[in-house]
């Protein structure tokens, strides 16, 4: 209904006439991510074809608005997408990063693991998050801001891992009177 032929896709900006659907320039801008969305999922399977049969593959996105007012896109899976795509052994899960004043708050979901199985390690300004069994997952998450090692904590419940870092907090300078010669 409000799909335009594909000869016409190809942006043509032609003057609005006073009997012009007003939600074509709208819908087109639908088909045009529709488009680019298909040619993404098309070269990823493509390259696919070589891969180990019976091995599942996850590749998914998330968007989010940054602090900026701009989006964020955020990759998960345990696929890479490219001219070879590589499926990895382990998954890239689902990972939010949300700054606050005082802290910062990691939130990873790991479905269908146990507490016991996963390994939580901090290395300089970068969490990593790995489970090896039953179901295999990692990601490395490049922290906004320095922390303090001393106070992490981590919870785990029905599959949402949350981790909680308290931000170091820099000293300000109190200034100083400097006298001119």
């Amino acid at each position: 209904m409000f799909r335009k032929k594909k000869d016409e896709d190809k942006e043509d900006r032609r003057p609005r006439r006073p009997f012009d659907d007003p939600f074509d320039d709208f819908f087109m801008d639908f088909d045009k991510m529709d488009e680019m969305m298909n040619d993404i999922m098309k070269s990823m399977f493509s390259s696919l074809g070589n891969m180990q049969q019976g091995k599942p593959f996850v590749y998914g996105f998330s968007m989010k608005t940054g602090p900026d007012g701009k989006p964020v896109v955020s990759e998960f899976g345990n696929v890479k997408p490219g001219k070879k795509a590589v499926v990895r052994d382990a998954r890239e899960p689902l990972v939010d990063v949300m700054e606050r004043e005082k802290d910062i708050v990691v939130i990873a979901e790991l479905p269908g693991v146990s507490k016991s199985d996963i390994d939580l390690e901090f290395e300089g300004s970068s969490l990593i998050i790995s489970v090896e069994h039953p179901k295999k997952y990692y990601k490395v998450v490049q922290l906004p801001a320095k922390v303090i090692e001393d106070k992490i904590d981590a919870t785990y419940n029905n599959g949402v891992l949350e981790i909680k870092l308290k931000r170091k907090t820099e000293k300000k300078s109190k200034g100083k009177k400097i006298t001119i010669k």
